[in-house]
């Protein structure tokens, strides 16, 4: 994987909702298929997460912020997490400093804990149904 010091052009991110649509359905009828065998029935890759208005603007309002990047984690369980984090203009992460890898307080740098369908699903549309 070779870094990129670029951030993606404004506007470059839009899609169609019909290709949503397609990649979400592929995506729901695939999800357990391509897990191995002893993870498939153990709702580990979701199916959407989401996230307060409050805690993603917590992020866009940080010195510097230009982008959003999002990550994947994995709990102890095995479940699948997105994590989103700021990103400043030479692409780099806005995390907090070294020093508090140590500390057990939760800072307002990572958002993580959306509310993750399967078991949290928000109504019927047409990238969910």
């Amino acid at each position: 994987m070779s870094p990129t010091n670029s951030l993606p052009a404004s506007g470059s991110h839009f899609i169609s909702l019909s290709r949503g649509i397609e990649m979400t359905a592929l995506y729901r009828s695939q999800r357990e298929a391509i897990l191995a065998t002893q993870y498939q029935g153990m709702q580990i890759l979701p199916i959407c997460e989401t996230f307060n208005r409050d805690d993603i603007d917590i992020l866009l309002e940080k010195e510097g912020c230009a982008a959003l990047r999002v990550y994947f984690g994995m709990d102890e369980s095995y479940k699948v997490k997105v994590l989103i984090v700021a990103v400043n203009q030479d692409a780099e992460d806005i995390l907090p400093s070294p020093q508090s890898l140590n500390s057990s307080e939760n800072e307002e740098d990572i958002v993580e804990e959306g509310h993750r369908c399967p078991d949290s699903c928000p109504p019927e549309s047409p990238l969910n149904s």
